[in-house]
């Protein structure tokens, strides 16, 4: 560990010794996690990673700490840091167990919940701005119908106009198992199901959506897809990019990251927008909306039938509630229900 070896360089190394084996998102959240290693050891005067040992891997965690950030978010920059540290290792820049010595946050499952999930306020408020400024735009669609549907983005992906059905006041799509023609649901024909949109102004948004602002393309296989681009059906991850873009927080507000607008990548490059450490993945609207049914009071076999989700599989990933909202929820039923005195 004789030559000197920059942290910043060490990091683009390292990101580009990984950059076959991650997806894109993976990769820009892991480039910003050690963006801001790389900011610290500029501040604290480390320019050799030679000089890292035990006591500076705990400086770096303690310097997380102090950014008045989640613990789980925390876990999530040291769990990098470590492998980060491990590949240094293995190519001599560090001894080659320091990062057995990088002690990993512990988080309990409501660590968890806070952040890889969203908050009905929140997702309202998104709709609100979407509707406001967005209106029946792509975007407001695909983030309207996940939130409001919880299925899965190979679901939303599958359909097609053909399969929004409205009528008066009665609206829902109808999710089909198509594998020969590259829409299969995740668990193929026992994921096909009505999905009932029960909030008139999403059915509304959808039905304009469809007259004005879809592209008028087919897919390759003769199928007027729902999501659509100009080239035809929208792939996952131009789906995850307009969740990932409808949920940064400075749409809404001021940026808690301290960025401004003008300059921010993560805001004025699509392609970034996944890094942007407050966004939230389709999944993360997933659970958020599976746990509101829940919270609002939607029976669990109800909320599985929705979702296509099992009932052991809702349980352990994806019911989010706290024990006092689930005594809430419990307290509503015995209300209504409860005779005994």
């Amino acid at each position: 560990m004789s030559e000197c070896v920059p942290p910043e360089d060490a990091v683009e190394q390292y990101l580009t010794s990984r950059r076959n084996e991650l997806a894109d998102a993976s990769q820009q959240n892991i480039r910003y996690r050690l963006k801001q290693f790389v900011e610290w050891t500029d501040e604290a005067g480390v320019d050799d990673m030679a000089e890292f040992d035990g006591m500076l891997c705990e400086q770096w965690k303690l310097a997380r700490v102090d950014a008045g950030l989640a613990r789980i978010t925390v876990r999530q920059h040291m769990m990098t840091f470590r492998h980060f540290i491990r590949w240094c290792g293995s190519v001599g820049y560090v001894d080659s167990d320091l990062h057995e010595k990088i002690r990993i946050p512990r988080t309990t499952k409501s660590d968890r919940t806070r952040d890889d999930t969203i908050q009905p306020e929140r997702a309202n408020a998104i709709v609100n701005h979407l509707a406001q400024f967005s209106w029946a735009s792509r975007c407001h669609i695909v983030f309207g119908l996940l939130w409001h549907t919880a299925m899965r983005t190979g679901s939303l992906r599958a359909l097609d106009v053909g399969d929004f059905h409205y009528s008066g006041s009665d609206a829902y799509l109808a999710v089909s198992h198509r594998p020969d023609t590259d829409t299969p649901l995740k668990l193929g024909d026992e994921g096909e199901r009505n999905v009932t949109i029960a909030n008139s102004d999403l059915a509304d948004t959808v039905s304009d959506y469809i007259e004005y602002n879809r592209p008028d393309v087919e897919d390759e296989h003769n199928r007027e897809p729902l999501i659509a681009t100009d080239y035809g059906r929208a792939a996952k991850t131009t789906i995850r990019t307009d969740v990932y873009r409808a949920t940064q927080p400075c749409l809404l507000g001021d940026c808690p990251h301290g960025e401004s607008e003008s300059t921010c990548v993560h805001l004025n490059n699509p392609d970034k927008a996944g890094s942007c450490p407050s966004a939230r993945s389709p999944h993360m609207i997933r659970r958020g909306a599976i746990t509101a049914h829940l919270d609002d009071g939607v029976p669990k076999e109800i909320v599985g039938e929705r979702a296509s989700v099992s009932a052991d599989t809702l349980e352990e990933h994806y019911d989010a509630r706290s024990k006092e909202q689930r005594r809430q929820n419990r307290l509503k039923h015995l209300k209504k229900g409860f005779r005994h005195q």
